[in-house]
């Protein structure tokens, strides 16, 4: 959208939320780049111009803007809807994997030469892979210089820089402040003056609005596996399996924002950490454009405007979740949740949790591929299908991630045993974040359709809801919201 400039002033002058991430406004006269909804008054348009990322801004020479904070918008919904290099290439970046294993690392996950990648990344998002990482790793500095009393030193390197002397200079060169007086700045206007629980970092996660939090904390509270996960005091909790080590995160929903607390073994995870809660919890959407879309078929309109904003609740862990939809085979969500913590019970890893009920990491592809397929309490044809699974998500014949194919990763979950279309698709909807997997067969939707005069024959069906394209997961949601399942209201 960022060459579209007269869009772009429009969206500026009206200070249009929901182009926040889309594109950001560089202002000639000042040297600084903000959100198009940024609440000083906007500059002329020829002194505008307009980039598609922070990152293309700081490379630039622009700083952000002190009074938006730019860099704490949502991301791009381009990355949720599709699943191209570039936007493989920009979830893996969120990841931390460039930070983790360098450019050349992100090439070979993405299965292209190091130059193609930073070329197609250049071309549309006028940055490379480094810079992206540069951006990401100031704002990760930021978080923790403004919301924890960390040395600066180890502030530095938990970022991802590999000098004090480089953390130094980009912070004052993205913020226009050093950062000590950022942390100063950042203590003022909380009126803070004790220190935070050690360990633990509280942050908001912003969205576009609206959001509706009924099917998305319903539904993740209700499937929450025992010693997992938990709904304690308002929020959503669960352990984190993370590149260096262990975390906990509480997850509560506001009226204009999430509220995380985070507990980190490592704060280096700090940024993969939260990549992940927003996946989780689909907070990159724009349920505008989603809305609207579904608002185009006249019996799904009521479903749309008497709860607009559903999200998709995903997860942060692409094979824990596969498991897991193997064991929700043709079973009760309670059912589920037993064999689940069965699992976790005997293969998980310990975890302490001082503020809840936490006790385990949920096992891991490789744990689970030296069990004793006779020690499930499972039909013999669903063990089958389980140690097929995590054997192949051990030895990396199949990939489950956020640089996953979607289309490949489908074809090859229907090549295993006891993978039907109702698996592959959940796993494809929830795991990898395909915006437009649908699933015609399961019942609560079958029975949504049909109370709703849709056509309730899976080919039928899927024939009507091509007209949701590319937005049926989002249509599921609306339908499954019909019933009154727990998945579909907060808990109490």
């Amino acid at each position: 959208m960022h060459t579209d400039t007269e869009s772009c002033v429009r969206a500026v002058r009206a200070k249009d939320a929901r182009f926040d991430g889309v594109f950001f406004t560089a202002v000639l006269t000042t040297g600084i780049y903000c959100r198009p909804s940024c609440p000083v008054v906007p500059p002329k348009p020829r002194n505008m111009r307009f980039y598609p990322s922070a990152a293309a801004c700081q490379q630039a020479g622009f700083r952000a803007c002190k009074r938006c904070r730019p860099d704490t918008t949502p991301g791009s919904p381009q990355w949720n809807h599709r699943a191209d290099l570039v936007a493989r290439a920009m979830r893996l970046v969120a990841d931390g994997v460039v930070d983790r294993e360098g450019v050349t690392g992100l090439a070979a996950r993405l299965g292209y030469s190091t130059r193609q990648v930073e070329r197609q990344l250049q071309a549309e998002l006028g940055a490379g892979p480094l810079a992206l990482a540069r951006a990401q790793r100031a704002q990760t500095a930021r978080i923790l210089i403004e919301t924890t009393e960390l040395p600066m030193a180890d502030i530095a390197f938990a970022a991802g820089f590999a000098s004090i002397r480089t953390f130094n200079d980009t912070v004052r060169e993205v913020y226009a402040l050093a950062p000590g007086e950022l942390r100063t700045r950042a203590a003022r206007a909380a009126g803070r003056t004790e220190p935070g629980t050690p360990g633990v970092l509280s942050l908001r996660l912003p969205f576009r609005a609206p959001l509706n939090p009924d099917n998305l904390f319903g539904h993740l509270a209700a499937t929450a596996v025992p010693g997992v996960e938990e709904w304690r005091d308002g929020a959503y909790r669960r352990t984190l399996r993370l590149p260096h080590g262990p975390g906990v995160v509480a997850l509560t929903p506001g009226p204009e924002h999430i509220g995380c607390r985070l507990s980190l073994s490592d704060q280096r995870d700090l940024t993969v950490a939260i990549s992940r809660c927003r996946r989780l919890l689909d907070l990159d959407a724009d349920p505008v454009a989603v809305d609207e879309q579904l608002r185009t078929d006249e019996l799904l309109a009521p479903l749309v405007d008497k709860a607009p904003g559903r999200r998709v609740p995903r997860t942060v862990d692409e094979p824990e979740f596969a498991v897991r939809a193997v064991l929700g085979q043709q079973v009760s969500t309670a059912a589920a949740r037993t064999h689940a913590a069965r699992l976790v019970l005997a293969h998980g890893e310990p975890v302490d949790d001082p503020e809840g009920g936490l006790t385990h990491l949920f096992p891991s592809p490789e744990a689970l591929a030296a069990l004793d397929p006779e020690t499930l309490a499972l039909p013999r044809s669903r063990r089958t299908t389980l140690t097929r699974l995590v054997r192949e998500l051990a030895d990396g014949t199949l990939k489950l991630g956020v640089d996953s194919d979607w289309d490949a990763a489908r074809a090859r979950l229907a090549e295993l045993p006891g993978f039907g279309p109702w698996t592959v698709e959940v796993i494809a909807m929830r795991a990898l974040g395909d915006p437009d997997a649908f699933l015609p067969t399961d019942l609560g939707i079958r029975r949504a359709a049909q109370g709703l005069g849709l056509p309730h024959t899976p080919a039928a069906f899927t024939a009507r809801a091509a007209a949701w394209r590319p937005w049926r997961a989002y249509a599921v949601q609306y339908l499954w919201a019909t019933d009154d399942h727990p998945i579909n209201s907060l808990p109490a």
